[in-house]
C-alpha cells in the first residue's frame, strides 16, 4: 500500500518539475492530532510529530528521540529515519527543488528546517490529497462554555487582546491557532479526535472589529448565544474578500500558526508584526474556576485509573493483551457520565513495547501482557470540563533489584520536581535539571521532555510554558504542566511516572501542586534509596489520593488504597 503512494507521488513530480515533496504531519490548522493525517498516509509513521520528504530514489523521515524505534518499526522499510534535533534536512540532503503545499507550512518552519539550501516551490494543491480522497464532515457544531465555567467573559478577554495591539501600534490580531480562538470566545468543538476544539480562525481589531473565520453552519448556537453576529461569520473561501476590505496598516501573525498561504493573502495588504499571538500567554495562566473544574476532573479521572490499576493488579486472571489492557480503562472512565473522549490515544506498552516513548499499540504489535512484564500505561481524558494525562508504570511480579533501583531514581526525579521551589528554579529549563540529575549520576537520560503545558477543556499538549532542557518561560501562578521523567531500556521495558501539576502561590511563595491522583507502584520501589523528605511526600500524596477519591471506591478498592500509605 505504501510503496503503490509513493509510486503515485513521484510519478507527478515531472508535472511539477519538483525532485523531491515535503509531508508534515500537521493540517492546516496546525493540530497536534488531526483527522486528515497525510504522513501516516505515505508512510505508515503514527506518531504525533515527524516530517517526511519523498525523492526519486530515497525517503526521509525526520522524528524527534520519542519516535526513532517506532518510526523504525513502522516505516523503516521504505525510510531513512533521521533524528531531527541531531540532523535538519538541509544538512542530510543536497540542494534540491522540493514542493510544497503553502497552506500546512510556516515560514519559521521551513526556515528552520531547510535553510537556503533548497528551491522550495509552492503547490497549491495537496499531492498526497490528489493520490488518496477522503470525505471529511466539516459541519461539526461550535458549542460555547458558559462563563461560570470560563471563568471570564469573552468580552473581557477580547478587550486584553486589543490593548495589546495599541500598545504595540497594530490595527489587528489574526488568532490562526484554533485552540487560541476556543480560549477568546469561550467556544469549544469536535473537529479534532482527542481535543475539543473547533476548527476555525479570528480576526481581532483594535476598534471594535470582529470576525471569526469559519462555515456558518458550524456557528448557529452561537450567534443564537449572541457571542457574534451572521455578519461577523466568515467563510474560509471568503478570507482574501475579507482581508482586502478591511481598514489599517499593521497586522500581527503567529509565526507558529499562521500558514505561507494565510501570511501571504495579508502581506499583500498590510505590513505583519510576527511578535506572536498573546492568546498563547494569557491562556496559559488558568483562572480559579478553570483550576476548580480541572481538579474534579482529576478526581474523577483519579477515580477510574485506581480502580483500573487495582483491578490489572489484583482481580485479572485472564490472559491479558495490551488492547485489551487500555479498552478495561476506557470502560471505567466511561463509567463517569462527565467523561467525553480520550485526550490522545492511551499507550500501554509491555515489556519491550515500553521501551517505545510513544507506544501504541496495533493488531500486529500487540503483545500478551506476562508476569514478568513492566507495563507502562499512558492514558488521559476529556471530561466536562478538564483534560487530564497521567502515566503510571506497574509490574505484577517481584521485580530485580536493578529494575527498582532505576524505577526509584526515576521517582526521585518525580519528587524533586513535584518540591521545586519555584522562586529559586523558575523556568522549565531549571527545572528539567532536577529531574534528571539522579539517573544522570549512572550516565541515564531520556529522550524528551520532562514535562509539558495543558490546557483547560483543550489540548493535552499546549504551551508556551514546558519542563524541558531549553524552555525559558518563566513560570506563573496559574499555569499547569506535566511532571513525567522516565527511562527506556530498548527492548526490555520502558519506565515513566507522570503526574499533571498547576502552580500555586500562598504567602507569596509558588509551589507546584499535584491534580493527579492516582497510586504510583510501590512494588518497584527500592526504599532504602528514598530519603525521609522523599518518603514522606510518598506518603502524603497517597493520604492525599485516598482522602479525594476512596468515596467513589468499594471495599475491596479502598482497603488496597490504604495499604499502599
Amino acid at each position: 500500500m505504501i510503496n503503490k503512494r509513493i509510486k503515485k507521488l513521484r510519478n507527478k513530480f515531472n508535472q511539477f518539475n519538483i525532485d523531491g515533496y515535503i509531508i508534515p504531519k500537521n493540517d492546516e490548522f496546525f493540530s497536534e492530532y488531526a483527522v486528515i493525517d497525510r504522513l501516516k498516509t505515505i508512510s505508515n509513521f503514527s506518531g504525533s510529530a515527524g516530517l517526511a520528504i519523498i525523492l526519486k530514489k530515497q525517503n526521509y523521515l525526520f522524528v524527534d528521540g520519542r519516535y526513532t524505534i517506532q518510526a523504525q518499526k513502522e516505516s523503516g522499510k521504505q525510510f531513512k529515519i533521521v533524528e531531527i534535533h541531531k540532523y535538519l534536512p538541509h544538512k542530510i540532503i543536497k540542494k534540491l527543488t522540493l514542493g510544497f503545499d503553502p497552506s500546512l507550512h510556516t515560514k519559521k518552519q521551513l526556515s528552520a528546517y531547510f535553510g537556503k539550501t533548497f528551491i522550495l516551490k509552492q503547490i497549491n494543491k495537496n499531492l498526497i490529497d490528489e493520490i488518496h480522497k477522503r470525505k471529511i464532515n466539516k459541519k461539526k457544531k461550535i458549542f460555547s462554555l458558559s462563563n461560570k465555567v470560563a471563568g471570564e467573559t469573552h468580552k473581557s478577554k477580547i478587550n486584553k487582546i486589543r490593548s495589546i495591539l495599541k500598545l504595540n501600534k497594530a490595527d489587528y490580531l489574526f488568532v490562526s491557532a484554533p485552540e487560541n480562538v476556543a480560549w477568546v470566545l469561550n467556544i469549544r468543538g469536535l473537529d479534532n479526535p482527542n481535543s475539543p476544539i473547533p476548527n476555525c480562525r479570528l480576526i481581532i481589531g483594535k476598534k471594535k472589529e470582529l470576525f471569526l473565520i469559519t462555515q456558518k453552519e458550524k456557528a448557529l448556537k452561537i450567534i443564537k448565544n449572541k457571542k457574534l453576529s451572521r455578519k461577523q461569520l466568515i467563510n474560509p473561501e471568503k478570507f482574501e474578500d475579507l482581508i482586502g476590505k478591511l481598514k489599517g496598516k499593521k497586522f500581527v501573525i503567529d509565526p507558529l500558526s499562521c500558514s505561507i498561504i494565510n501570511e501571504n493573502i495579508i502581506k499583500s495588504k498590510f505590513q505583519t508584526i510576527d511578535m506572536g499571538d498573546p492568546c498563547y500567554k494569557l491562556k496559559s495562566i488558568k483562572n480559579s474556576s478553570e483550576i476548580k473544574h480541572m481538579i474534579n476532573a482529576h478526581i474523577e479521572d483519579g477515580v477510574a485509573l485506581t480502580k483500573f490499576i487495582y483491578w490489572i493488579k489484583n482481580i485479572n486472571k485472564k490472559k491479558l493483551t495490551e488492547i485489551d489492557s487500555q479498552n478495561k480503562l476506557e470502560k471505567f472512565r466511561k463509567l463517569n457520565k462527565n467523561y467525553l473522549f480520550p485526550s490522545f490515544n492511551t499507550i500501554a506498552g509491555s515489556g519491550p513495547n515500553g521501551a517505545i516513548v510513544h507506544y501504541r499499540a496495533s493488531k500486529k504489535s500487540n503483545r500478551t501482557i506476562k508476569k514478568n512484564d513492566i507495563f507502562l500505561c499512558d492514558s488521559g481524558g476529556q471530561y466536562k470540563y478538564g483534560t487530564t494525562d497521567v502515566t503510571r508504570t506497574i509490574c505484577f511480579s517481584k521485580q530485580k533489584n536493578s529494575i527498582k533501583n532505576i524505577f526509584t531514581k526515576v521517582l526521585k526525579g518525580h519528587i524533586a520536581v513535584a518540591t521545586t521551589n519555584l522562586k529559586k528554579f523558575n523556568t522549565g529549563k531549571k527545572v528539567d535539571v532536577r529531574a534528571r540529575q539522579f539517573l544522570k549520576k549512572d550516565g541515564l537520560d531520556y529522550a524528551h521532555g520532562t514535562g509539558h503545558g495543558v490546557g483547560f477543556f483543550s489540548n493535552v499538549h499546549e504551551g508556551p510554558q514546558s519542563i524541558t532542557k531549553i524552555n525559558n518561560i518563566k513560570l506563573e501562578k496559574g499555569m499547569i504542566v506535566s511532571n513525567e521523567p522516565g527511562y527506556y531500556n530498548k527492548g526490555n521495558y520502558g519506565i515513566r511516572i507522570e503526574n499533571l501539576v498547576y502552580i500555586k502561590k500562598i504567602n507569596n511563595k509558588l509551589y507546584f501542586e499535584n491534580l493527579t491522583l492516582a497510586p504510583i507502584e510501590k512494588d518497584l520501589i527500592n526504599p532504602n534509596l528514598l530519603n525521609n523528605n522523599e518518603k514522606n511526600y510518598l506518603f502524603n500524596y497517597h493520604l492525599n489520593v485516598y482522602s479525594k477519591i476512596s468515596r467513589y471506591l468499594n471495599d475491596n478498592e479502598r482497603k488496597w488504597l490504604a495499604s499502599l500509605i
